[in-house]
């Protein structure tokens, strides 16, 4: 795998930098800034890129914008959001354009190395890596007309875990449930967000989007 990492921590950025070349990952380029993550994205095109939020030149969204913008010129390209906070700016736009590949995690909240490989190699491939503390923060955000109103308290359960990124094996484990009950209220969730059956290859990304952006 061919990553990229935007981060303007030295410290960090070159601690990500040994991290990943020592499982085996080969980090392509690593930059400070907004401005050369996007030349290093158009240049050469990773294969996923872990950017955080607050970058230069103005230190507030510029790495969250310049992460939806590489996905305009990259259709799809997997973003692995690496900060110390939760930022609604943007943020609807870079989870919600349905292509998958995304995910969000807390610089402070990552206590295993193992765990965070994991995130990206499960955004890497599509799939969805989020952090339980941005996910709340961002239901608190919610407008009044909230989708998931209709969803019972151990749906929401299992919509977090889908929006972690875990399988049906792993949630029915974390609920201490079986799978075919995990597999029951995915298909009520489906059902209440009008997911219709048609959309078999991506109600799981649009289930976990709809919990995210509503």
């Amino acid at each position: 795998m061919r990553v990229m990492i935007a981060e303007d921590d030295a410290l960090l950025r070159e601690g990500l930098v040994l991290l990943l070349s020592t499982a085996g990952i080969e980090v392509v380029a690593a930059v400070d800034n907004a401005d050369d993550f996007l030349a290093a994205v158009t240049a050469d095109r990773p294969d996923a890129v872990v950017v955080d939020i607050r970058l230069p030149p103005t230190f507030t969204d510029d790495g969250l914008r310049a992460a939806v913008s590489a996905r305009k010129v990259h259709p799809g390209l997997p973003v692995l959001v690496l900060s110390s906070w939760v930022e609604d700016s943007y943020a609807a736009e870079l989870l919600g354009d349905g292509a998958g590949g995304v995910g969000y995690l807390l610089k402070e909240r990552v206590g295993k190395v193992d765990r965070f490989l994991d995130s990206l190699r499960r955004v890497a491939a599509g799939g969805t890596a989020m952090d339980p503390e941005v996910i709340s923060q961002l239901l608190v955000r919610r407008k009044a007309d909230d989708p998931l109103a209709a969803l019972t308290a151990r749906e929401r359960e299992v919509l977090a875990l889908m929006a972690e990124g875990h399988n049906n094996a792993t949630i029915a484990e974390r609920l201490v449930v079986s799978e075919g009950a995990v597999h029951k209220h995915i298909r009520s969730i489906f059902a209440k967000l009008g997911l219709s059956t048609e959309d078999v290859g991506h109600r799981r990304v649009l289930a976990v989007l709809a919990y995210l952006n509503a």
